[in-house]
């Protein structure tokens, strides 16, 4: 199993202090989490697109070039790339070249994304949500096989006979597919023979598992191999339970209460949070040994052999992210890749 993490590059008031980061102070710390991260031996290391005030990541693929300069080892992906409002060309352009930086570590993870802001920004109708990203999809798959392209869309301008460069390191860019929980989309990323990241930041996991299910139908149905896929969660991880929830519980609440006001959910209290981070709740926060226990109970549900585990939910002490981040590495990291024979 492929073990790392993602992140939004959240900055966030962190519990005990009284101002926000300056936002380059944030992407400094940024920086050293990929490193550790690489340096440790984990395997991919992930950054989300979002436009709003609490994110520091617009940009993506501006995040991993600087990535790709400073490791060796690890994969680097976007998650997402919130396709529906951007040019797939130019995001098939970004991720060749940020492949071409890091000699052939580079994926693309593309979705519908959780947030809108995106479309008025930059001038599209949210009446064509679904629309705009299908049909976006399509060409960047259809990018991927040809040198030279003739497109032809309803939404995105016509393409004429042309060469789209630089081609990437590697032979074909990996392309995931992000899913929350909407079964045609899963239906969908088999159909075109796309592996899937499924993002469980609430309820039960077990709840998911009829999207592996869709998943591999799609496949079936349209005669594509069986696709990869990957458990997206929300967590952290400290030496104890009870340190890794304190830390995080606060960082949590901020966040998700942003939202829920935004969306009309009740504040989240303690109690709510404890449940989430129980055996068979959504949240990966606790010690080592709760986060082994929890990634294998996860892999009996849905065999998957990709595990991203979000860290900063809301922003937290730096020290203590990179304490999560050695943890995962050094603990949790070799007791799955021992429990499932790949060590």
């Amino acid at each position: 199993m492929e073990l790392g993490i993602y992140t939004f590059v959240e900055n966030t008031p962190i519990e005990g202090e009284s101002e926000l980061q300056h936002p380059s102070k944030r992407l400094e710390q940024l920086m050293e989490e990929i490193e550790l991260a690489d340096e440790l031996g984990l395997d991919v290391f992930a950054i989300g697109e979002h436009h709003r005030e609490e994110y520091v990541s617009s940009s993506p693929s501006t995040l991993l070039a600087a990535a790709a300069a400073r490791t060796r080892n690890i994969k680097l992906s976007s998650a997402v790339t919130v396709l529906g409002s951007e040019d797939p060309v130019r995001v098939y352009q970004q991720f060749s070249t940020i492949d071409l930086l890091s000699g052939g570590r580079a994926e693309i993870m593309v979705g519908r994304g959780s947030f809108v802001e995106s479309f008025p920004l930059f001038g599209y109708d949210l009446k064509d949500y679904e629309e705009l990203f299908l049909e976006k999809l399509q060409l960047l798959m259809k990018l991927r096989e040809d040198e030279v392209v003739s497109w032809e869309g309803k939404y995105r301008p016509s393409i004429n006979n042309r060469g789209v460069y630089p081609h990437p390191y590697q032979e074909k860019l990996p392309v995931w597919r992000a899913v929350g929980g909407t079964p045609k989309s899963a239906y969908e990323a088999g159909a075109m023979g796309m592996p899937m990241a499924i993002a469980i930041i609430g309820g039960q996991p077990a709840q998911f598992k009829q999207m592996v299910d869709i998943h591999k139908q799609g496949a079936s149905d349209y005669d594509q191999p069986e696709q990869r896929v990957s458990i997206n969660s929300h967590g952290f991880i400290a030496d104890t339970t009870e340190e890794a929830a304190e830390i995080a519980f606060p960082a949590f609440k901020t966040t998700m209460d942003k939202i829920g006001k935004e969306r009309g959910w009740s504040p989240m209290s303690r109690q709510q949070f404890d449940g989430s981070i129980t055996l068979k709740g959504a949240n990966a926060v606790g010690n080592p040994q709760d986060i082994i226990d929890k990634i294998m109970y996860q892999h009996e549900i849905f065999g998957h052999d990709r595990f991203l585990l979000q860290m900063s939910v809301g922003s937290v002490p730096h020290d203590k992210l990179l304490r999560s981040i050695e943890l995962f590495a050094k603990e949790v990291a070799p007791a799955i890749r021992k429990k499932l024979g790949k060590d």
